[in-house]
């Protein structure tokens, strides 16, 4: 991303409230601008920003509504808005036990604060009077063991939440990891991006 605003010459501000992160992100990028801030609260001034873009953000946000206040106040008039983020009920897995399979991702989802943002931002766009509001879906499909500590984790988190018990977690994930070894694992992963505009 950052390479693609070096070639349209765009000063890029990354915001991030995680010190960590923004550490993390000076490590790769140490002539580029981080600042450590909020969604609820940008450091930019009035219709200072051209661009907003949301990376995996809202579903971590108790109000997104005020984050699209925030996000209006900094946009310059006609600024654009990108948001990019999955539904946590949407996970696609193949596995031998498919109610067990949707037991473990809704628990997974339950215990992010707001697992169906993706869905909702067209509708939150609006409603914050953003204009031509558009929404995409790109599927990403996993079918090697890359994505194995993903999948253990999931059913960890379940376990966690008493969704299922530690033997049902453990059986599940060894099913995953013999589809991974078999080259047979998939998982799909649907991604939302919803684009608009700032009214004049």
């Amino acid at each position: 991303m950052r390479r693609e605003y070096g070639e349209q010459r765009a000063e890029a501000v990354g915001v991030d409230p995680s010190e960590r992160m923004i550490a993390v992100a000076r490590g790769r990028w140490p002539e580029a601008d981080f600042r450590m801030a909020g969604a609820y609260e940008l450091p930019l001034p009035d219709a200072s920003a051209d661009g907003y873009r949301a990376d995996k953000v809202f579903h971590e946000l108790t109000q997104p509504e005020r984050a699209l206040t925030e996000a209006l106040r900094v946009l310059a008039p006609g600024g654009r808005i990108v948001l990019v983020g999955q539904d946590w009920d949407t996970c696609v897995i193949d596995s031998d036990d498919p109610a067990l399979t949707r037991t473990l991702v809704h628990a997974r989802a339950d215990l992010t604060v707001g697992p169906r943002a993706a869905r909702r931002y067209r509708n939150l766009l609006l409603d914050a009077c953003f204009q031509d509001v558009t929404v995409a879906v790109h599927t990403r499909v996993f079918t090697g063991p890359a994505m194995l500590p993903m999948l253990t984790g999931l059913a960890d988190a379940a376990c966690f939440a008493g969704a299922v018990d530690r033997v049902q977690a453990d059986g599940w994930t060894a099913d995953q990891r013999a589809r991974a070894e078999a080259d047979r694992l998939f998982l799909a992963v649907p991604m939302f991006v919803a684009a608009a505009t700032a009214p004049r």
